[in-house]
């Protein structure tokens, strides 16, 4: 059973996760609609996997005998200056999550909920590749500058990007 306070932590993450999602989705909408069938495919491929996620925090507590409970999810922009400024945008928000993440396995600590602190575990490791994919790109998208040829580059190596389902403990 989940103690209260780790309950409406998780639900809160849940929320964020499908906020993550969200984004994504926006930002690939926005590439698209600028000619970067690429960057499109990335971000929907960043869509899938957060789906993922924020679909296996949703069972983790229900397992634990707790009650999922969904909020209304804010819109996220829909529209970038360029695309490093979406790639910057993503950098800051896998910074963020990584925040959220840690904080819920302090609580898990505080509250000496192996449980919860143990299923975090992969979200830890996670969040470190994920920030790592989006500096990745940003700094390739610095490199390449306003370079017409470095971007259709770019473009056509993000478009081999694959939605794999995580194995999420």
């Amino acid at each position: 059973m989940l103690k209260p306070a780790i309950e409406a932590a998780l639900n809160s993450q849940v929320n964020a996760e499908y906020y993550s999602a969200y984004l994504y989705l926006s930002m690939c909408a926005w590439a698209e609609r600028e000619g970067l069938p690429g960057m499109a495919n990335w971000f929907k491929v960043q869509f899938q996997e957060e789906q993922a996620h924020a679909d296996r925090f949703f069972r983790y507590v229900l397992e634990r005998g707790g009650r999922v409970t969904l909020t209304a999810i804010a819109g996220p922009p829909s529209a970038w200056e360029s695309p490093l400024q979406a790639f910057e945008a993503t950098l800051a928000h896998e910074r963020h999550v990584t925040s959220l993440i840690d904080a819920l396995a302090s609580l898990a600590m505080d509250e000496r909920d192996h449980a919860t602190l143990a299923f975090l575990q992969w979200f830890i490791t996670e969040q470190v590749e994920e920030e790592a994919n989006a500096e990745n790109m940003a700094g390739q998208l610095r490199l390449v500058g306003d370079s017409g040829h470095g971007r259709l580059m770019l473009d056509r190596e993000m478009a081999a990007r694959v939605f794999t389902p995580p194995m999420i403990p």
